[in-house]
């Protein structure tokens, strides 16, 4: 008689199916909002329209660890408080198992203008009613559930 493999051995091996069966990616966006109730915007190098801050989270990275970093990283923004989870969305822009958790932040410092780079080369705090023209479609339905309590979407 055969004997079972242990639990460990047993959860390990589905772990490891279902990272190829069935990848999933998550980032985290900030709809970071200052003292005037403007809102944190970047413009990508890579490509077209005016995004909330954010990125992928990477392995063995929290969400809110991913959430500090890409705001440090595109923003030099620093937060002096937890952010608030306002939702999870499914991104299909990106695939069919793409998620991104959407934060609000009101509690944070900049330490100073970011410097455009190879990454970001425009960024800015904007009122909610004076967007960039080329600010992007999900970019204005989140600023828009957030702030003037549209209906929360389940996709991105």
């Amino acid at each position: 008689m055969a004997k079972r493999p242990s639990e460990f051995v047993l959860r390990r091996l589905l772990h490891l199916y279902w990272r190829f069966a069935r990848g999933l990616t998550i980032g985290v966006r900030a709809l970071v909002i200052d003292a005037q109730g403007r809102v944190f915007l970047v413009k990508h190098s890579y490509i077209d329209g005016w995004y909330l801050p954010g990125g992928g989270v990477e392995v063995n990275e929290s969400l809110a660890v991913a959430l500090a970093r890409e705001l440090r990283e595109e923003g030099n923004i620093e937060l002096n408080g937890p952010p608030q989870l306002f939702a999870i969305y499914l991104n299909r822009h990106i695939s069919r198992r793409d998620h991104v958790a959407l934060y609000v932040v009101r509690s944070f410092t900049q330490s100073g203008v970011p410097q455009p780079n190879h990454e970001i080369v425009a960024h800015g705090f904007f009122a909610p009613s004076s967007l960039p023209d080329d600010t992007t479609r999900g970019t204005r339905e989140r600023i828009a559930e957030v702030l003037s309590g549209h209906p929360v979407a389940e996709v991105w």
